[in-house]
C-alpha cells in the first residue's frame, strides 16, 4: 500500500492547485469528531479538486484523525458550499501513461480508510459535490447533504471516464442499480444534469438532510446522536434480481440511444455497474482502476481534456476581449420588452449584478407580467432554500415595470432589447431608446441572427450598440455570443464582457455575420438533414443518424426550438449564403400548420406532420452513415468558412460555443476536434483545424 502513495509523490507538480484537508477536533457530549475541512484557499469560484497532492494531504489528516485517541469518530466537510469538484485533470495531463491509474489507487487507497480505518466517519456535504467529491462522502459510514446543495453527481461518462474512486461499485449497492443507472450513465449524457441537496437526499445517497442556515451545526449534532446510539440508520434493502436486469437493460437503451455505441466509457461504466451485483468491494475497485486505466487510452479522454481546457482556460479568458479596464461600470439595466425571455434576462441580471432592473413594454399590464414572473422565481428559490429571506426580498424591490422609456432609461447603464426578431421592429426600439437613453449608455440586441451593424446604421451613436445573445433557457445555457458590429467600440465591449463575466457566463466575442457562431452551425446542421429528408429519406434514419455526434436527434432539435424559429433561422441564413443552405418546403408548411414539433405525444412522428412531408417522384433514400457524412461534411466546410471569414478567432472558439450554447459532448470535443478525429475536416478542406 504505502507503493502507491510513494509513486503518487513523484506525479505532484506545480500544475496542482492543492487542496489541503484540515483537521481539528470538536468535541460534542460523549463524542469528540475529528472534523477535517477541505479546502484550496481561493474563493468559491474556484472549487476544491482532487490531484495527487490533494489526496495526500487528506491522507495525511485522515491517518492523524485514526491515530488521535481521543477522537471517537471522523467527519469530512467542505470549505463554504463547496465539498468538492472531482479529480484535477489538469495537474494529471503530463504525469505520463500511468498517472490516470495511480491517481486511481491513489484515490482508493485514501477514500477507504473511511470505511476501514475503526472509526464512525461521517461525509458532510455542505455544497457542491461532483465526482471524487461525491465519491469522498460514499466512503463515509454515514453522510449528510445541506438542502440547497446545488450540484451533486458523478459526471466522469461525460468526460469519456467512469466514476473511478468508488462510485461504480458504491453506488448501486447503496441505492440500487436502476438509481445508480441514473446517476452514473443518465444524467451525465443528459448534458451533465446533477441533483440537488434534497434529490440527493431521496435518491438514497444522504442518510439526513439539513437547512444551509446552520447545516454544519446540525450535522454534527446528528452525528454525535448517531455515535452515541441515540439515532439509527436503516436504509432499504436492494433487490438484487430482476429489479438489477431490468436497470441495466435500461442503462444499455440509454448508451445505445445517447451515444451510438461511440463512448467506450458509457459503456464500460454500465459493465461496472452490472459487475457490482455480485462482487465485493475489492474486486469492483481493482475493476474501477482497470476501466480508468482503459479510458485514459482512447480518443474521447484526450478530447475531453480539451474540452475541459476550454471550459477552465478559454472561457475565463476570452479570445479578442478588449482590455477590461476600459470596461464601464453598469449600475442600472433596462429591458424593452417584458415576455418570457425578457423576463428570464430580469431574473439574470437582477441575482447577478444585483442592481436595478426596469423592464418596459407596450402597457403596464405587460410590464407588471414581467415583474410578477420574476417575483415567482424568486419565491422558489427561496422556498428551495438557494437564497435568504432578506435577499430574496432586496432582489424582488430592485425589480420594476414601466411603460415610459424616459422614466425607465434615463439613468440606465446599460439597456438590452429582447423583442420580435425582426430588423424594422429592432432599428425602431433602438431608436426610441436613444432618445432618452445618455450617451455612455451600453445598447445591447439579444438577436439570434440579424446583423448589429445594420440595427445600428441609423443611430447618431452606432458605436455603443453590441449583440448579446443568449441561450434559451436563460438561466441554464452559459453560452452567451457577445457580437461586435463594425462601429462596436472598445469601451462598449469591455462592458459587454464585463457584464457577461458578473452575469457568470461562457462569453465568446464573434464578428457580425449571419447567426453567428452556434444558430449557423445549427442552421447549416439543419439545411444537410431537411435537403436529405426531402428528397426521399424517413425522418426516422436522419433522427437515428447522429446519436453519439450530436446532443440530440435534429427532428428532436427542430421541436425542442420549434418550427417557426428554426424556419427564420434558416431563411436569414439562405438570404446571406443561398448557395449552402435549404429552405425545406416541408418546413414552411410545417410552419404555416402552425405545428409544433414533428413527434406526438407518444413520442412517433405524427400522423399530421407526416401528410406535409415531401414525397419526391424518385426518392432517394440514403443510410444513416451516409446522413451524417453529408451533413457533417457540410458542417466542416461551414466551419472552415467561419474561420476563413474572422468570424472567430479559432477553432478552440468554435468548440467551445457548440459545447457551452448547443450541448455538444466533452467525450467528442465540440465539433472541430470531432472532425479532425473522424478524418472529415481533411476530406471536405485538404486540412484539420487542429
Amino acid at each position: 500500500m504505502s507503493d502507491i502513495f510513494d509513486r503518487a509523490a513523484a506525479l505532484v507538480s506545480d500544475a496542482e492547485r492543492v487542496t489541503q484537508a484540515h483537521l481539528r477536533t470538536v468535541a460534542l457530549p460523549g463524542v469528540t469528531f475529528g472534523l477535517i475541512t477541505l479546502d484550496n484557499g481561493e474563493d468559491h469560484t474556484k472549487p476544491n479538486t482532487f490531484g495527487p497532492g490533494s489526496l495526500l494531504a487528506l491522507n495525511e489528516a485522515i491517518d492523524a484523525a485514526l491515530a488521535d485517541d481521543t477522537i471517537d469518530a471522523i467527519a469530512v466537510t467542505g470549505k463554504p458550499f463547496i465539498l468538492a469538484a472531482g479529480a484535477d485533470l489538469v495537474s494529471i495531463q503530463g504525469g505520463g501513461p500511468d498517472a490516470v491509474r495511480v491517481v486511481g489507487e491513489l484515490g482508493h487507497a485514501t477514500f477507504r480508510k473511511l470505511q476501514d480505518g475503526g472509526k464512525p466517519s461521517f461525509g458532510l456535504i455542505n455544497g457542491l459535490a461532483l465526482g471524487g467529491g461525491l465519491e469522498v462522502a460514499l466512503h463515509c459510514t454515514y453522510r449528510t447533504v445541506m438542502d440547497s446543495a446545488p450540484a451533486l453527481g458523478l459526471p466522469e461518462v461525460m468526460l469519456g471516464l467512469v466514476p473511478g474512486w468508488g462510485g461504480a461499485w458504491l453506488v448501486p449497492n447503496l441505492v440500487g442499480a436502476d438509481k445508480a443507472v441514473t446517476l452514473i450513465v443518465e444524467n451525465p449524457l443528459n448534458q451533465g444534469k446533477t441533483l440537488g441537496g434534497q434529490a440527493a437526499y431521496e435518491l438514497g445517497l444522504a442518510d439526513a438532510v439539513f437547512n444551509g442556515a446552520d447545516f454544519l451545526e446540525q450535522s454534527l449534532l446528528w452525528a454525535a446522536s448517531v455515535v452515541r446510539g441515540e439515532t439509527t440508520v436503516s436504509r432499504p434493502a436492494i433487490d438484487r434480481g430482476e429489479a438489477w436486469d431490468a436497470a441495466i437493460e435500461r442503462a444499455r437503451g440509454i448508451v445505445a440511444a445517447k451515444t451510438g455505441g461511440a463512448s467506450p466509457a458509457a459503456a464500460k461504466a454500465v459493465e461496472l455497474i452490472a459487475a457490482a451485483r455480485d462482487t465485493d468491494r475489492d474486486t469492483g475497485f481493482a475493476a474501477e482502476d482497470d476501466a480508468l486505466h482503459a479510458m485514459s487510452q482512447t480518443p474521447e479522454l484526450l478530447a475531453s481534456l480539451y474540452s475541459f481546457d476550454l471550459v477552465q482556460k478559454r472561457a475565463k479568458r476570452p479570445a479578442g476581449a478588449p482590455d477590461r479596464s476600459l470596461a464601464r461600470p453598469v449600475t442600472k439595466v433596462g429591458i424593452v420588452g417584458a415576455g418570457l425571455m425578457a423576463s428570464q434576462l430580469a431574473l439574470l441580471f437582477v441575482r447577478r449584478l444585483e442592481v436595478p432592473v426596469v423592464l418596459t413594454d407596450l402597457d403596464q399590464e405587460r410590464a407588471d407580467k414581467g415583474v410578477a414572473y420574476v417575483h415567482a422565481e424568486i419565491d422558489k428559490l427561496l422556498a428551495k432554500g438557494r437564497i435568504s429571506q432578506d435577499k430574496a426580498n432586496r432582489h424582488k424591490a430592485l425589480v420594476s415595470g414601466e411603460t415610459d422609456k424616459q422614466v425607465a432609461f434615463g439613468d440606465a447603464d446599460f439597456v438590452i432589447e429582447a423583442v420580435f426578431e425582426e430588423m424594422s421592429v429592432k432599428k425602431t426600439v433602438f431608436a426610441d431608446v436613444e432618445k432618452v437613453v445618455s450617451p455612455a449608455c451600453v445598447l445591447a440586441t439579444n438577436t439570434s441572427s440579424l446583423s448589429i451593424t445594420e440595427m445600428a446604421a441609423d443611430l447618431e451613436h452606432p458605436e455603443r450598440v453590441v449583440g448579446f445573445h443568449f441561450f434559451n433557457p436563460v438561466a441554464v445555457m452559459p453560452l452567451l455570443e457577445i457580437v461586435r458590429g463594425e462601429a462596436t467600440d472598445d469601451a462598449t465591449l469591455a462592458t459587454a464582457f464585463a457584464t457577461g463575466k458578473t452575469l457568470k457566463k461562457t462569453s465568446i466575442l464573434v464578428e457580425d455575420s449571419p447567426s453567428f457562431i452556434v444558430n449557423r452551425l445549427l442552421g447549416r446542421f439543419m439545411s444537410e438533414v431537411g435537403r436529405i429528408v426531402d428528397e426521399g429519406t424517413p425522418v426516422s434514419v436522419a433522427d437515428g443518424a447522429f446519436a453519439g455526434i450530436a446532443p440530440m436527434p435534429p427532428y428532436q432539435l427542430l421541436s425542442l426550438v420549434g418550427p417557426a424559429i428554426a424556419l427564420h433561422n434558416v431563411e436569414t441564413l439562405k438570404g446571406a449564403f443561398p448557395e449552402r443552405f435549404y429552405v425545406s418546403p416541408a418546413l414552411e408548411r410545417l410552419v404555416a400548420a402552425r405545428k409544433s414539433g414533428y413527434y406526438g405525444p407518444d413520442g412517433q412522428l405524427d400522423p399530421s406532420v407526416e401528410e406535409l412531408l415531401e414525397k419526391p417522384a424518385s426518392p432517394v433514400v440514403l443510410s444513416a452513415g451516409e446522413v451524417r457524412e453529408r451533413t457533417l461534411s457540410g458542417l466542416a466546410e461551414e466551419a472552415r468558412l467561419m474561420l476563413d471569414e474572422g468570424v472567430v478567432a479559432a477553432p478552440q472558439d468554435i468548440d467551445l460555443a457548440m459545447i457551452a450554447g448547443a450541448g455538444f459532448s466533452f467525450w467528442n470535443g465540440g465539433l472541430t476536434f470531432m472532425l479532425d478525429v473522424l478524418g472529415i475536416s481533411e476530406k471536405v478542406s485538404g486540412q484539420r483545424f487542429h
